[in-house]
């Protein structure tokens, strides 16, 4: 484990919604992330593509359907329907209040009973400049854990925590199924314990709560 991972916990999302109240509603029915999503109020203006993805990594597709299953029940639309491809098997759906969210498991046969067991909850920034970013984030206490190049990035957190990534902003909309136009607020804050910052692209972090 390298020096700086204590301290570098990414703890939670914060996702700020026009209906809290709702919005919670909806994260404990689809997929039951408990205080790693947070909730709160905002009415920032917002259009487009918001710039990250919310990938929730299983182990094998039962799990996918499972949990793409309860987010349209749960008022969820689909961007891009679940299907095998070279990588495994996986599927984007988008929430009501607006954040996208990819289901997906390397895995392409089902090896055991269903679950709904989520082995990594990463979120994905898409970024005009991934190196700069990567760099950004390095000098902020951040340890790299996969790097492609220019192309993708996956920094070192410690288990059961939130993971952190980093891909290009046309890949991501890309990856989401949708225009990588967009402008105005995120309406996303990450909560960790190295700080309250704003990155490159305007993604802001405030401390984690007590």
């Amino acid at each position: 484990m390298n020096k700086t991972t204590d301290q570098t916990t990414i703890g939670s999302v914060i996702l700020e919604v026009s209906d809290p109240t709702a919005a919670a509603a909806f994260y404990d029915a689809a997929f039951g992330l408990g205080d790693k999503v947070r909730v709160r109020a905002s009415e920032t203006p917002t259009t487009g593509f918001r710039g990250f993805i919310l990938s929730l990594v299983v182990s094998q597709p039962s799990t996918v359907d499972s949990l793409i299953g309860t987010a349209l029940d749960a008022g969820a639309t689909t961007l891009k329907p679940a299907k095998k491809s070279f990588w495994g098997y996986g599927g984007v759906v988008q929430a009501p209040d607006g954040a996208i969210w990819k289901i997906a498991t390397s895995a392409k046969k089902d090896t055991r009973p269903a679950t709904r067991e989520i082995d990594d909850f990463v979120v994905l920034l898409g970024v005009d400049n991934v190196k700069a970013t990567k760099q950004f984030y390095v000098d902020r206490g951040l340890a790299v854990g996969k790097s492609f190049g220019s192309k993708y990035v996956e920094f070192d957190t410690p288990p059961s925590t939130v993971k952190l990534a980093l891909y290009g902003r046309r890949a991501a909309a890309k990856d989401a199924g949708v225009s990588p136009e967009g402008a105005g607020s995120h309406r996303m804050v990450l909560g960790g314990n190295f700080g309250a910052f704003a990155d490159l692209d305007g993604f802001e972090w405030e401390g984690a709560p007590a």
